[in-house]
């Protein structure tokens, strides 16, 4: 399961955001592997690869707030079918190695946005990123060319829509 974030103004005007996440574990090595799961609020979500924060690099998480993951149910809910039947709150999180998971923010959905937006959104945490927060790391290089090869593969060319 995946949940991408896109933030529009995130430093100011013209500047965004996308944080990409994958279900993983929350675990100092589970968090760098992306882990199947049934239930979309019952674990958390891991970029799996390192940001530069700062000084140091962590790995940033999304973590469902506790008071959603503890019903039972029979089918398990996609994170659409969650949202629609209530607002869904993630704790934000990031971690360096060998570090706990320290809170920073919290992110809250709801089915207010069309379930099928209006146009396609391309997420590239690599061409939306922040001075103070992008990702780094040893795959980066094959990352960044795999964004570009795909955004080129859409568009035509090697700007971003």
């Amino acid at each position: 399961m995946g949940l991408a974030v896109r933030v529009e103004e995130a430093d100011g005007p013209d500047s965004t955001l996308d944080l990409l996440f994958t279900s993983s574990r929350p675990g100092r090595f589970g968090r760098h592997l992306p882990l199947l799961r049934p239930h979309a609020l019952k674990g958390p979500y891991s970029t799996l690869l390192s940001y530069r924060m700062g000084e140091r690099e962590r790995v940033l998480a999304a973590f469902p707030a506790r008071d959603q993951s503890g019903t039972r149910e029979e089918t398990m809910p996609t994170l659409w079918q969650e949202l629609a039947r209530r607002p869904v709150r993630f704790d934000l999180r990031a971690a360096a190695p060998g570090e706990p998971w320290t809170t920073f923010a919290s992110l809250s959905l709801d089915a207010t946005l069309p379930a099928t937006p209006s146009r396609t959104v391309s997420y590239d945490p690599y061409t939306h990123c922040l001075p103070g927060l992008r990702p780094t790391g040893p795959l980066r290089a094959l990352r960044v060319a795999a964004y570009t090869g795909s955004r080129h593969g859409r568009t035509g060319d090697d700007h971003d829509e």
